[in-house]
């Protein structure tokens, strides 16, 4: 038994592993109605707790303030930022980048592991996938605001005949347009289909009007027939993938807006490969960070279990390596490569004006994730609540580095500058968090953010002789044994 675990739940603890016994995904003594009740009881509740109207009441709040901004920047015009000569990207494209990159845990969990038949995502690919389409969300508005103009954007539509222009595809901006409206539009879609058997669940258990029919419409009809399980699980499956290759392309994309310019720093070719790791690594992070007080809350530790968070730990450290490796990587390909232009972008980074954000970004992305290797670490919720929030910061600053660094000082150096945000550039970051957490705490509120057919799909009820689809639905009856035997 892992000693960071307290006494009183030492029956939740599933990360000892046994050889002669695969350890349950699933803790207690929960059986498929247990897990109905517990996952359909968040949405079911018939008065909303005070804490999450107060968590709402902020993040309305806050998203209120992401909107005044954008007025104000529209109104007036992108002077209100911070953006100047030589630095005319800001944190606009780093907080872009930052998002982007939060939104890729969700579909790697939910359609990686899928196809490589990893059981352990069963409880917690909902609350990834949601996590997903909200930071999408957040990332779409910065390229739309950035650009200046925004009332003239339907010139990007791609319709030659009555505006006699195509939209220029030479653009790296463009392919991004491409590239995350895919990924949000597979993302969703993905979402919501693994959500429409629980959907009608929600609608069958339904004692008013209202939510049978919210739930009745947005169940498509569902029947949990062999037809219907059928056609869901191989759409799934073409889904699944269908968003894997999106993972890994998504990202290469986004930082190919810096990898074709010929600034030193960015244009070289270990951007797509670094951003990619270093998207898994915050998605994975942000994951935890709303995971563990999301459990806590809503008393889903038997379904979310200590083991979910250990596999998600070590997932962070395999990326963290990742990303601490190419970090060491571009140093040395600036000394190899015998440019000197090439080899001051990166001391510069490590020595520079800009030095306080490089080593905030190497602690926080190369050393903190280095205590995972310690299981009692990776147990320990404190632990890894914090380091998770950590890395996340981290990758933020990483962000930052990428696209100031290099700007505030390229080729010439009576173009160099130093750039520092404007109080609209702060506030339109924070206002980002909260429209994310709105979104977040109306999903948890309304929706079921645990699969349960999936969950149930794994417990050890569901891998019984003779019971057909037993791990799906909300199954009441008789349990057989392999003998078939009640």
């Amino acid at each position: 038994m892992s000693a960071s675990v307290p006494a009183s739940l030492q029956h939740l603890d599933n990360t000892t592993d046994d050889p002669t016994r695969r350890a349950p995904l699933v803790v207690g003594d929960n059986d498929f109605h247990s897990v109905t009740e517990a996952v359909c009881g968040i949405p079911e509740m018939p008065k909303t707790p005070p804490a999450w109207w107060i968590a709402f009441f902020i993040s309305v709040s806050l998203t209120g303030v992401l909107f005044a901004m954008i007025t104000y920047l529209i109104t007036t015009g992108v002077g209100v930022w911070g953006l100047q000569t030589p630095v005319a990207w800001g944190w606009a494209i780093v907080n872009f980048v930052f998002w982007v990159g939060i939104g890729h845990a969700g579909t790697l969990i939910s359609a990686i592991l899928f196809l490589l038949r990893q059981r352990w995502r069963t409880s917690i690919n909902r609350f990834a996938e949601g996590l997903t389409i909200f930071a999408v969300v957040c990332a779409g508005i910065f390229p739309g605001i950035h650009v200046g103009r925004v009332w003239v954007a339907y010139w990007l539509a791609p319709s030659p005949n009555q505006m006699s222009m195509w939209p220029n595809f030479r653009s790296p901006l463009l392919w991004d347009v491409f590239a995350v409206g895919t990924y949000a539009t597979v993302s969703l879609l993905f979402w919501y289909m693994g959500m429409i058997p629980d959907l009608a669940t929600l609608r069958d258990r339904a004692k008013t009007k209202v939510r049978w029919f919210f739930y009745g419409i947005l169940s498509l009809g569902w029947r949990s027939s062999n037809r219907h399980w059928h056609r869901f699980e191989m759409a799934y499956l073409l889904l699944a993938a269908l968003a894997t290759p999106l993972v890994l392309s998504v990202h290469s994309v986004v930082s190919f807006d810096f990898a074709v310019s010929i600034i030193p720093g960015w244009h070289t070719t270990i951007f797509p490969p670094y951003f990619v790791a270093g998207a898994i690594f915050s998605g994975f992070a942000m994951v935890v960070t709303l995971a563990i007080p999301t459990r806590k809350f809503f008393h889903l530790e038997e379904i979310i279990t200590l083991r979910h968070l250990e596999s998600m730990a070590k997932i962070m450290l395999a990326t963290g390596m990742m990303v601490g490796l190419a970090y060491s990587t571009e140093f040395f390909i600036a000394w190899y490569s015998g440019n000197g232009y090439e080899s001051f972008a990166f001391l510069n980074r490590a020595f520079g004006p800009y030095a306080w954000a490089y080593w905030i970004m190497v602690s926080c992305n190369v050393l903190v994730p280095q205590v995972f290797w310690i299981k009692k670490f990776r147990t320990n919720l404190v632990v890894l609540w914090c380091a998770s929030i950590l890395i996340n910061v981290g990758m933020w600053f990483e962000r930052f580095v990428i696209v100031v660094t290099s700007l505030s000082r390229d080729f010439l150096p009576s173009s160099w500058g130093y750039y520092r945000p404007s109080i609209v550039d702060v506030m339109t970051f924070v206002g980002s968090f909260g429209l994310f957490m709105t979104l977040f705490l109306l999903f948890v509120r309304f929706l079921p953010i645990v699969g349960m057919a999936e969950v149930k799909g794994v417990m050890p009820q569901a891998h019984l002789k003779d019971v057909a689809h037993l791990g799906h639905g909300d199954y009441h009856g008789d349990i057989l044994t392999e003998k078939g035997e009640v």
